[in-house]
């Protein structure tokens, strides 16, 4: 399996060593071996002592099947990374898209002439730290190295690397308190009579917690005012000025509920239509794109009323503050939202949630002082005896 041989002898006729042409001349022991995929492989050492200390190591990763080629891992992170985002296709377009940037945007910049081999867990963590250092966000910083540890992950399952060594890494804790702006419901009112005709699109958004590529994907078979339910089976994005059509994030459809005032504000913009046809439309047809509406509608409106730099996604972070104010429990929101899990919920707005200590401490009180509960007498208790 690992064979040593000495460069600088060779048996002679008698069985005694005979010096070779190499004799003298650069390492004496060389260890020879197949790996798993029958490629004959050499390497030389200057003492035996080291070729036996390697044949050995060779021969317990072969056995064990953690063997790895001395040349697996210089192939360059960028010739890596390329391979690894031409191998995505199972992700959304969208996703896609925003992974492939963050590899041009950070990851190669640092690490695109390195080799493979050569990263290591110190030099990721002072990365990091410094792309915290010139302001990146905790999330950002957190979903660059997501990406990078992805890369080498598929390096790891391609025998090119022992162990990822983005495994680990600590990434920068978000502040005491979110950044995450909530709009009350006049607020949400004015902004959405300032918008005009797209009024009911601000509120849907804001009483909804829809995402902006769900709502623009709305179909009117998917609203039913009757029972004042949306299904969001379906969510549009635009990739490179491109639209791209699939599946809502995390690729689970979802229900969510329209209070009464929305699904009566929503009847004339279904009454009459095509079930097929999209609930919210450009101003010349077609699908509602984000910046364009930014731009022509949204824009203004803030530079005039506020708060400034509003962005339409913050009304779905506005949905999840006015429904927990509302008194919904997490599972109501999560579900709402379609966030993966509660956890996830609790992460991004779990200080929303109101102090219910001092409620429950209540509600204990009164479950234990209720009439059918049998209660201490006031009087003397008797004292049991003392044992003998």
């Amino acid at each position: 399996m690992a064979d040593i041989d000495d460069r600088w002898h060779r048996k002679g006729p008698n069985g005694k060593p005979v010096r070779t042409a190499r004799y003298g001349k650069g390492s004496r022991w060389i260890v020879r071996w197949r790996d798993p995929s029958g490629i004959q492989r050499k390497k030389a050492f200057r003492l035996k002592a080291d070729a036996e200390d390697f044949a050995g190591t060779v021969r317990q990763e072969v056995r064990t099947g953690s063997y790895i080629a001395p040349d697996a891992g210089k192939i360059l992170v960028e010739e890596w990374a390329r391979r690894w985002a031409e191998a995505q296709g199972h992700l959304k377009e969208s996703t896609h898209a925003r992974s492939v940037g963050v590899v041009q945007n950070y990851v190669l910049p640092r690490w695109g002439r390195t080799p493979l081999s050569a990263v290591t867990f110190t030099e990721i963590q002072v990365w990091v730290t410094d792309l915290t250092r010139k302001g990146s966000a905790p999330r950002t910083v957190a979903k660059i190295l997501g990406v990078f540890r992805q890369i080498l992950g598929w390096a790891v399952r391609d025998g090119r690397l022992v162990r990822n060594p983005a495994d680990g890494v600590p990434v920068p804790r978000p502040g005491e308190l979110h950044t995450h702006r909530y709009l009350d419901h006049a607020a949400v009112a004015l902004m959405a009579q300032e918008c005009g005709p797209y009024g009911p699109l601000i509120r849907l958004l804001a009483y909804t917690g829809l995402r902006w590529g769900e709502v623009a994907a709305l179909r009117l078979r998917h609203v039913d005012l009757g029972s004042r339910r949306i299904h969001v089976v379906a969510s549009v994005t635009e990739v490179n000025g491109r639209l791209v059509w699939g599946t809502p994030k995390t690729h689970q459809r979802r229900v969510v509920p329209v209070p009464r005032f929305l699904a009566a504000e929503l009847v004339p913009l279904v009454e009459g239509r095509d079930a097929e046809a999209l609930l919210f439309r450009a101003p010349r047809g077609g699908v509602l794109r984000v910046r364009n509406f930014r731009r022509n509608v949204l824009d203004p409106v803030v530079r005039r009323t506020g708060p400034a730099g509003f962005h339409p996604h913050e009304l779905r972070h506005t949905a999840a503050s006015l429904a927990i104010a509302s008194g919904a429990d997490v599972k109501v929101v999560q579900m709402m939202l379609g966030h993966k899990t509660a956890t996830m919920t609790l992460d991004l707005y779990g200080h929303l949630f109101p102090d219910r200590m001092d409620d429950l401490a209540d509600r204990l009180d009164s479950a234990a002082c209720a009439p059918n509960v049998p209660q201490d007498d006031d009087g003397d208790d008797e004292q049991p005896e003392t044992p003998r």
